[in-house]
């Protein structure tokens, strides 16, 4: 236990970054769920082509594994890249705090969700999901901006040059995240181009502050 304590305070000694996920990731889960008590739509998100995307419950799978890719890269690129780590940090917590300044000053839902139209193990798991997550606070989306950022920085990183099918993987993985909002009617196409586009923009100012090297 005592070397496992040891060897953690070391690791956080060595690379002292991890505060700024620890405390970004504190201060955002307490304005995320405080803002979802307060606010009520007044702006509901919807276009034409959210009618035609079908449910389909496997899109909760790379939904939820979103919660496992966020550290994951995190830690990744914190343990090998610390400019790849500053840069992430940037594009995805800059991205989530413009977010939430828009949730509040401009509250938005949805009304895409229908009755889940089978019993199996993953509609039960998207019927949780709903109940945890309400259709409010949605555009842009923060599932869909911070995995944009993640696909931007794995695109430029030098860990991944040459490692096209690893590079391939990641970003096929990305877009199913993106989908998986999509066909279990978490986010209207809206949201999904919004955080996507947000993520985009973000990209610009962060390879400025910290430059890559060729």
């Amino acid at each position: 236990m005592n070397k496992t304590k040891g060897g953690l305070a070391a690791f956080v000694r060595q690379r002292p970054e991890i505060w700024i996920s620890v405390a970004y990731f504190v201060v955002y889960l307490i304005s995320f769920f405080t803002l979802e008590r307060v606010t009520e739509p007044r702006f509901i998100i919807h276009c034409r082509l959210d009618d035609l995307i079908p449910f389909c419950e496997w899109g909760i799978v790379p939904y939820v594994c979103w919660y496992l890719l966020v550290p994951g890269m995190l830690l990744f690129y914190l343990c090998r890249d610390k400019a790849d780590y500053l840069r992430l940090c940037f594009i995805m917590y800059v991205g989530m705090t413009i977010c939430l300044a828009l949730y509040y000053l401009l509250p938005t839902g949805l009304e895409l969700r229908h009755p889940i139209p089978r019993d199996n193990l993953l509609c039960l798991a998207v019927a949780l999901l709903r109940r945890i997550d309400t259709p409010t606070n949605v555009c842009p989306s923060i599932h869909v901006s911070s995995t944009v950022g993640i696909a931007i920085v794995a695109l430029r990183s030098r860990l991944f040059a040459g490692r096209r099918m690893v590079r391939a993987s990641l970003l096929v993985f990305c877009l199913l995240v993106c989908v998986g909002t999509l066909v279990i009617q978490q986010h209207s196409v809206w949201d999904v181009l919004a955080g996507a586009a947000l993520s985009l923009a973000l990209m610009i100012p962060a390879y400025r502050i910290w430059p890559q090297h060729k």
